[in-house]
């Protein structure tokens, strides 16, 4: 598998080797593999693809709850190994899981249309037709996410909150064969790739509990140097998707975050405007800063003719005004310095100390 593939172009930028996608093994991974190659082969008809799955450290250690493992690249390093050796040509991973700064060499090709990136409450059986406000006081909910529990723990304090690990797969089997949990919480764009929608009780919207910067997005991850494979996956870029989380991405990599602190956000385009709604907590939700800023986004803008390469927070995104791009990135790195400067750093280096020592 570590040879690299025989390479040959058309010089029209049409791929005609066998393109190799890396993806972790959970079922959840490869269902979202397996609709990124079938988007490609819609595209590019004679294209030949073969999918390379493999396991990752957030995959093997089941029994830390993830913010205490202290690995930025938990679910991405062993593909982006494969991705250097040239054992793959692009990995699919979900864009939540990669951190604001890529190793170098390597760059997000396509960020894909966005599923529904809020998070959901999956009830236990004997719990059905209720939510978390109708759930008997005391009452355990499973959640590895700090930016959840902090969350949900401000919002509903009378409910108490355990970590849960495993994949979707195991997280379900948990609360459905045990009576360890009333509910968990999971994001709504897994449980609808895994055709699971009807476990979905409850949507939780913006006032409830904000998404995770990235979450409900697809992202391919190329070789930086690979033109022809930037060029193939190019298409798929969701413009709309990637400037809302180009901004995330932004305000998650000014304030220096990760998956040990509660940070959380909230985007929307409307008409032309981009709005950005950041929140950091502390572990137990009681201190939270959050601000709303937008900036207008002009798509129309034409993209320069330009052969200097443009990454925005890992992202290359060169068929999208160069204008628009930098204005979401603006717009990210603007709301984290007012959180900043109204005090954030010290919410989340409490936080970080908080969660090392637990």
């Amino acid at each position: 598998m570590s040879q690299e593939a025989s390479t040959s172009s058309e010089g029209n930028g049409k791929v005609t080797r066998v393109i190799r996608m890396g993806t972790r093994k959970s079922q959840l991974a490869r269902i979202q593999t397996d609709s990124v190659a079938e988007k490609l082969k819609e595209l590019y008809p004679g294209l030949q693809l073969e999918i390379v799955a493999m396991s990752t450290i957030g995959d093997k250690i089941l029994d830390t709850a993830l913010s205490k493992i202290g690995e930025k690249s938990l679910f991405t390093k062993e593909l982006e190994n494969a991705l250097e050796r040239n054992e793959v040509d692009l990995v699919v991973h979900s864009l939540k899981d990669l951190p604001t700064s890529l190793p170098p060499g390597f760059t997000i090709g396509a960020v894909l249309q966005r599923e529904n990136p809020h998070d959901a409450v999956v009830l236990h059986p004997k719990n059905a037709g209720l939510t978390l406000d109708g759930l008997p006081e005391k009452s355990v909910i499973g959640t590895s996410s700090l930016r959840r529990a902090a969350q949900l723990k401000k919002r509903f304090p009378q409910l108490e909150f355990e970590n849960i690990r495993g994949n979707l797969n195991t997280r379900l089997r948990k609360l459905d064969e045990k009576d360890d949990y009333a509910a968990i919480i999971l994001a709504a764009a897994g449980l609808k790739r895994m055709g699971w929608e009807n476990r979905i009780s409850q949507v939780l919207g913006p006032e409830d509990c904000m998404y995770a910067v990235g979450q409900g997005a697809l992202a391919i991850e190329v070789r930086a140097r690979d033109r022809d494979i930037l060029e193939m996956v190019s298409i798929l870029h969701h413009p709309d998707t990637v400037l809302r989380c180009i901004a995330e991405r932004a305000f998650l990599k000014q304030l220096e975050g990760g998956c040990s602190v509660p940070v959380a956000v909230y985007t929307e385009m409307k008409n032309s405007v981009l709005y950005l709604t950041g929140a950091v907590y502390s572990l137990d939700g009681s201190d939270c800063l959050k601000d709303t800023m937008q900036t207008s986004i002009d798509l129309d803008n034409k993209v320069p003719e330009s052969t200097e390469e443009r990454i925005h927070v890992g992202i290359t995104a060169n068929k999208i005004s160069l204008t628009a791009l930098d204005a979401a990135e603006r717009l990210g790195v603007v709301l984290a310095k007012v959180l900043l400067s109204k005090g954030a750093k010290d919410i989340l280096t409490t936080a970080r100390q908080l969660n090392d020592a637990r």
